[in-house]
């Protein structure tokens, strides 16, 4: 702790002036000076000369021109001695650097350098004089200049001091101004430049702070050496995670005692400002805030964390409580209770360093009185100003051994400095207290701490009795406040996810920073710690009830067992984590179905571009719901080996089933990847209604797709979207055609819809691509009907079974469909002739032999020593200068070289120019000498070719040299080079590439050959039963090998005899994912090849065989281009930041999977699963015989908005050669907003947007229009690094649990700027009256019926009518006024339904701030 205060006390700063504070800053720019030298004697002589053990030392402040104001801290070098009198050109050195930081990018930001010395006198007293001072401008008065030059400066130095750069004389150019004096011959060297090295310590520095790299940093490591700079490549020490729990705040005497004073203070505050008399319930206490962050002694390592504290009888009702942007009034219901934390707080910034500390701030947020010169929001308010105070702050400096315990800690308030620079509230009287009452009279704070994530205690060696109780058992609130508590254990999370709990309060959504370092941690966590170190007699360990975090909640029921004093080991119990499964292909079905007849000559008379194949002829039709006989043979013997697939999206329609009140989409565009091309995100199409709708057997054809132009500019091309792949022998890889045709018969495509505007998901949809597959026709194509469907996954705490699709057999279990439109597909494709072009050899396929032989490489074939490229098979080689070659022997030579690199054709006409200018110059000389010109002429002429052949000589001599020196290295590159063979394999993530390497010693000896590979996913095969299973999938007839390898060293041996040629087995299997461009070039080019993406990056491997003396006997140098995976599911989740995503997927029948080995229908073969993420938890558990399998999943998720895309890979074989199946899977990671509300009643919250870097037009938008609606309602202006206040108003139609996605678009570039997850949790009203009607189905006209409705208040009222089924009820008037006691009918108009059966209808009677007044229950029966 004193560490920490002798490092704050020590570097306490001056902040910039008001003005300057409040512009907006950009980035902060490192910067590092170096003071050089003071040349020329220093002023003052005569005073100088009377002193004794005279000294000098720079002083360096920085200063704001405009505002004559010095801000920051003064920093000064070491003092160099001075020897007098000083000579006229003395010189003291003193090369010291500094460092800095700032945001304040202005000309007129400018750094002082004063000189000084100092002396003593002859009573031993030390005088110091400013012997000068100089300006260093820092920043240019050009905006597109750099900061600052790097070059060296002459500074220029004035009499007198800095002080005089005060005085309103003084002008700016202060360097041109009349009242500064120069000193003769005397100036300051120094330089100034920019240090991006700095950077990433940035956040351990202040801004405006001048350190020394010689000054120690908490938080850096120290330089290498004695004397070493620090700064100049600054090394980070390793962060600490800690976490903190069962956070308690006890204030003196009691909350109720000191928050009731503290409103009274306030009151009288602004009564003595001027301000109107106020009574007691005019000030309330909105919100009790908590600012928790981690501070090096310089500044924040972070943004502190803000969170709300509430009142200990608060927590147990949190569960019911409704979500209110008012903390009910201290008087009525904080009591004689503590303040708790019902949320773990995860620090991940903290390092092991005595300076570092974890602050604590005690922030009340009241609100501001009318009138009152308050904080005024940024955007429109939905209540009253607020204003805030800080009361209490603490600090706590862990100790460096410390692993977990019990603290507590004294509040402290008043007028001493704390870390955030702001006033606090006054502390109590400490005059007549002794030492232990002044401790608590300002208030405690106590919390748990742990370094382990599950906040189990570590215990450290020599001590017992930590907390190890495994569940908690609830307690009652303490009936007196100065009585601590007693401290809590940590228990066990259940195995469930996270359900929907208890909501976030205003100041949690509004203040709680999106910063990955101060993220709330998913763990339940609302204990009351007892004293400051637990003690081995606590062996019952207490709970307090409703504890339920930010983001998780423990759902498991505390028992009353108490935990022993001592751990023991626990016997581990047979037991099955409870997971909902998701059904495989559940998702991905979408019951499509043809078209009709007037819906396809809609279609036609809307002008889509008609497909032609390969003769201009219109296309061959077929049926959707035709069967296909799917014959191999004939797509094999099939002529027409090119391939062309086309994609025209035509429509997307309005389903009748629809709410026609809620707003249809504008703008759609639609993601997918076919087979192994990249995805492919198309551009935004545009929703055009048509004019005629014609009906089919689903709905209306109402939209049609067109490119979206600009704003208010129609498209002038054709509708629909149209996309091409071919695929042909030039593209696929040997054999590969098979694979294709089986993936068009056995495959579906999922295609996702996006809203173009809001860029929410609206669904999915799935088409079969069986009808693609030719059969020896020149071409087909098929359209369809597509139903898009949205996918909810429920959480596993409250799932329920049963199909809502309708798709199948297989019901999904917690997965709930919803029709949102139909999609209009028409998929085709087109034979075409391969073309025997000749083409590059780099574009050829690899060979069918999977077998590599490096006969061809065991000789050298001759050729140029320095060649750069690799191996060549050309007996001819072209001579190229050697200046050419290597550009350091060409910057050694005195000839000059143009473009050293170039060779070639390019060499040739270098040489033809120098044979043209010999000639010219030849020429030149014959004419000078016919022309009679001077002798002095000729002399030059003669010396300069006399110079000319000097050089020569001498870089000929160079060359000489060169070449000896680099004649070993290169003979030994040549003959490496001659070893060396070059293979290519085209791998997709997680398919095993097989092959073998023909290996033969060239030698007339035997040898035992060691193989080292240097890509771990290069591997040898050392089973045998592995080398056959590969050898019988590729067809090879190899020998197979028993025991070829011997194993046991750093690398496997296998023996040669000589001139012997041994198989050897590699695979090369990976399962990480390239990451493919996701981009569409245009509408008519072709989708780019299987591997030819530019995203995607080639790999290197290389195995080296070296012989028993070591030196290489052959080099394997393989290529491996990756290429995309053929995806067969797509899962798409949304889930809250910085949590665990847990989830079963259960898979079909292990013999319905495309791919599955042919075998006895009920031998299930062993699952195995792979994952492209290392960090993600995949695994799947053997059970018995006709039980299903489930994938279990465990993913972290990133902050918000981050999305994480990975893969998982399904294996039927033991040796994880061919998948079966192959998932895609992603994760959307929203910041995750709780809200109770009751159905019917409108519950208001606030969000708070952050600016980005830019100005912005952003609009919000939901997945919930007609329940939800945000405030500023259509777009509006995001200030760069601003707070928009964003309002959202909830009004819930049905009870239950669900999530609502709230995100905010970039209008201008169409890109994601926020995003939420709003978890509703909605508890239906009291139902007051009840009533039945009953009505005939079909198409009739409804039904009036009338209710009444007595005020039972004595005033006139004004309230307003909803419903839950607005397409079933209408009200004659939304709003009507009634006066006290007076009764009102109100008049209802019921709608027709088209089937019978029966339906309640709930009516809202909603006061005027729509709170539910009462609920009307009116059954309605359809006969």
């Amino acid at each position: 702790m004193h560490d920490w205060h002798r490092v704050f006390d020590q570097n306490v700063l001056v902040p910039p002036h008001p003005q300057r504070a409040r512009r907006p800053g950009g980035a902060s720019t490192a910067f590092q000076g170096v003071l050089k030298w003071l040349d020329g004697p220093l002023s003052k002589q005569g005073v100088l000369e009377v002193l004794s053990e005279v000294g000098c030392h720079l002083r360096v402040s920085l200063f704001d021109v405009t505002y004559r104001h010095f801000f920051g801290k003064t920093w000064r070098t070491a003092v160099r001695p001075v020897e007098l009198p000083s000579r006229p050109a003395s010189r003291i050195v003193f090369n010291e650097p500094v460092y800095f930081h700032t945001s304040l990018n202005h000309p007129n930001i400018v750094a002082v350098v004063e000189v000084a010395a100092e002396g003593r006198k002859r009573d031993g007293s030390l005088q110091t004089l400013s012997c000068g001072f100089g300006i260093l401008r820092i920043f240019s008065s050009k905006p597109e200049s750099p900061p600052s030059a790097s070059q060296d400066r002459r500074l220029r130095l004035y009499h007198g001091t800095p002080r005089a750069l005060l005085h309103p004389l003084l002008q700016d150019p202060i360097e041109q101004n009349k009242h500064l004096t120069l000193i003769e011959s005397c100036s300051l060297q120094c330089t100034l430049r920019p240090h991006p090295a700095l950077e990433p310590a940035l956040h351990l520095l202040p801004e405006n702070l001048l350190v020394s790299g010689l000054q120690p940093v908490p938080g850096l490591l120290p330089a290498h050496g004695d004397a070493g700079d620090a700064l100049r490549k600054p090394r980070l020490q390793k962060p600490v995670t800690w976490y903190l729990d069962d956070l308690f705040f006890t204030l003196y005497p009691s909350l109720e005692k000191f928050e009731e004073e503290l409103l009274e203070l306030l009151v009288s505050d602004y009564f003595r400002e001027g301000g109107s008399p106020l009574d007691g319930g005019a000030l309330q206490v909105l919100e009790r805030r908590l600012s928790v962050g981690v501070h090096n002694g310089l500044c924040f390592v972070q943004r502190p964390q803000v969170v709300v504290l509430v009142p200990e009888g608060e927590v147990a009702l949190a569960r019911s409580a409704s979500f209110s942007r008012k903390v009910v009034s201290s008087k009525a219901s904080s009591g004689n209770q503590a303040l708790v934390l019902r949320s773990r707080l995860r620090l991940p910034e903290m390092v092991r360093h005595p300076a570092f500390a974890i602050v604590f701030q005690l922030e009340y947020v009241f609100n501001s009185p009318p009138g009152a010169d308050g904080n005024v929001a940024s955007g429109p308010s939905l209540s009253n100003l607020a204003c805030m105070h800080v009361v209490r702050w603490a600090v706590w400096n862990p100790l460096p051994e410390a692993g977990s315990g019990t603290v507590a800690l004294p509040l402290r308030g008043g007028p001493q400095p704390n870390p955030s620079h702001c006033l606090v509230y006054k502390a109590p009287p400490a005059g007549m207290s002794s030492e232990e009452v002044k401790q608590v009279e300002s208030g405690t704070v106590q919390f748990q701490y742990s370094l382990r994530p599950d906040g189990r205690p570590d215990t450290p060696a020599g001590r017992v009795g930590a907390p190890t109780a495994e569940r908690r058992v609830p307690r009652k609130p303490p009936t007196s406040p100065p009585s601590p508590p007693e401290p809590a254990a940590q228990g066990l999370v259940a195995p469930q996810d996270s359900p929907v709990g208890p909501g976030l309060s205003l100041s949690q959504l509004a203040a709680s920073p999106r910063s990955p370092a101060q993220c709330r941690a998913a763990r339940p966590s609302s204990q009351q710690p007892g004293g400051s170190e637990p003690s081995s007699a606590q062996t019952q360990e207490v709970r307090l009830e409703g504890g339920v975090s930010h983001l998780e909640a423990d759902l498991s029921q505390p028992p009353s067992a108490p935990g022993p004093a001592v751990a023991e080991q626990l016997q581990e119990l047979p037991f099955a984590p409870v997971h909902a499964p998701i059904v495989v292909g559940a998702q991905a079905r979408s019951s499509g179905s043809k078209l009709s007849r007037a819906s396809m000559a809609l279609l036609q008379s809307c002008g889509f571009p008609e497909i032609l194949d390969a003769e201009k002829r219109p296309v061959e039709a077929v049926d959707p719901a035709d069967a296909i006989q799917f014959d191999p043979q004939k797509e094999e013997s099939d002529r027409l080996q090119s391939n062309e697939i086309v994609l025209q999206f035509l429509a997307f329609s309005r389903v009748p089933q629809d709410d026609q009140g809620a707003p249809w989409l504008e703008t759609v565009f639609f993601t997918f990847q076919f087979y192994r091309f990249p995805p492919v995100t198309t551009p935004r199409l545009q929703l055009v209604q048509l004019d005629e709708p014609g009906q089919s057997s689903s709905g209306p054809l109402s939209h049609a797709l067109v490119r979206a132009g600009e704003p208010g500019a129609p498209h002038a091309g054709p509708p629909g979207f149209q996309l091409r792949y071919l695929v042909g022998p030039g593209f696929l890889k040997p054999g590969e055609r098979r694979w294709f045709t089986r993936y068009l018969a056995v495959q579906s495509l999922q295609v996702d819809v996006w809203d173009g505007d809001s860029l929410l998901l609206v669904g999915s949809a799935a088409v079969p691509l069986k009808h693609l597959l030719r059969q020896g026709r020149p071409a087909v194509q098929v359209s369809h009907e597509l139903e898009v469907v949205a996918t909810e996954y429920e959480q596993d705490a409250t799932v329920v079974s049963g199909d809502g699709t309708g798709f199948g057999s297989v019901k999904s279990i917690g997965v709930h469909t919803v029709l949102k439109g139909l999609l209009h597909l028409t998929l085709a494709n087109v034979g075409h002739l391969c073309e025997p072009r000749a083409r590059d050899s780099s574009a050829l396929p690899p060979s069918r032999s999977r077998v590599v032989s490096n006969d061809g490489a065991a000789r050298f074939e001759g050729g140029s020593l320095l060649s750069r490229g690799g191996p060549t098979r050309k007996s001819v080689v072209q001579a190229q200068k050697l200046a050419d070659v290597d550009s350091e022997l060409a910057a050694m030579l005195f000839t000059p070289t143009q473009s050293p690199g170039s060779r070639g054709p390019q060499g040739a006409g270098r040489e033809a120019d120098a044979t043209r200018r010999r000639k010219l110059e030849r020429m030149r000389t014959v004419r000078l000498r016919e022309s009679g010109v001077e002798l002095g002429h000729r002399v030059t002429s003669v010396l300069a070719q006399q110079s000319v052949r000097a050089r020569h000589a001498r870089d000929l001599q160079v060359i000489a040299a060169y070449r000896e020196c680099v004649k070993a290295q290169s003979i030994a590159c040549a003959l490496r080079r001659a070893i060396t063979t070059e293979h290519t394999v085209h791998a997709a993530p997680g398919t095993a590439e097989f092959f073998e390497f023909a290996l033969r010693n060239p030698h007339s000896t035997a040898h035992t050959v060691t193989v080292e590979v240097d890509s771990p996913e290069l591997s040898l095969i050392l089973d045998s039963r592995e080398w056959r299973h590969f050898k019988e999938a590729a067809d090879l007839h190899t020998p197979v090998e028993e025991d070829m390898f011997r194993l046991g060293g750093p690398a496997p041996q296998l023996f040669l005899r000589p001139r012997e040629t041994a198989h050897v087995p590699f695979k090369y299997q990976t399962f990480s994912a390239p990451q493919a461009s996701a981009e569409l070039g245009s509408e008519d080019a072709d989708a780019k090849p299987p591997g030819k993406s530019g995203a995607v990056l080639t790999r290197h491997a290389k195995v080296l065989f070296r012989a028993s003396g070591g030196q290489p006997i052959a080099v394997l140098r393989l290529t491996v281009e990756p290429q995309p995976p053929v995806v067969d599911q797509v899962f798409r989740f949304y889930h809250p930041e910085l949590t665990f995503l847990k989830k079963a997927i259960r898979l079909p029948p292990w013999h319905t999977l495309p791919g599955a080995p042919v075998g006895v229908r009920g031998e299930a073969p062993p699952l195995h699963v792979r994952c492209s993420d290392p960090n993600v938890i995949c695994e799947t558990q053997s059970v018995g015989p006709g039980e299903p399998r489930d994938v279990f999943l465990k993913v972290a998720s990133g902050p918000s908005p981050e999305r994480k895309d990975f893969f998982i890979t399904i294996y039927a074989d033991r040796w994880l050669a061919t998948p079966v199946q192959i998932w895609q899977v992603c994760l959307h990671s929203l910041q995750r907003v709780d809200v109770a509300c009751v159905t019917g009643q409108r519950t208001r919250l606030a969000l708070v947007l952050r600016g980005t870097q830019t100005v912005r037009n952003v609009k919000a938008f939901t997945s919930h229009p007609q329940e939800l609606t945000m405030d500023p309602k259509g777009v509006f202006v995001l200030p760069p690094r601003g707070l928009q206040d964003l309002h959202v108003a909830v009004r819930p139609r049905r009870a239950g649990a669900r999530f609502v996605h709230l995100s905010v678009v970039d209008v201008d570039c169409h890109q994601l700027v926020a995003s939420w997850l709003v978890c509703l949790s909605c508890r239906p009203p009291l139902i007051s009256k009840a009533f039945e009607i009953t009505m005939a189905a079909g198409e009739g006209k409804g039904a009036n019926k009338r209710i009444t409705y007595t005020n039972p208040y004595p005033s006139r009222r004004t309230y307003h009518l909803h419903s839950d089924h607005p397409d079933l009820l209408q009200f004659k008037e939304d709003t009507f006024q009634v006066g006290g006691g007076e009764t009102y009918t109100i008049g209802l108009r019921f709608a027709p339904r088209r089937g019978p059966g029966a339906e309640e209808v709930l009516v809202y009677i909603n006061d005027h701030e729509d709170k539910n007044e009462e609920t009307f229950c009116v059954k309605v029966v359809y006969q």
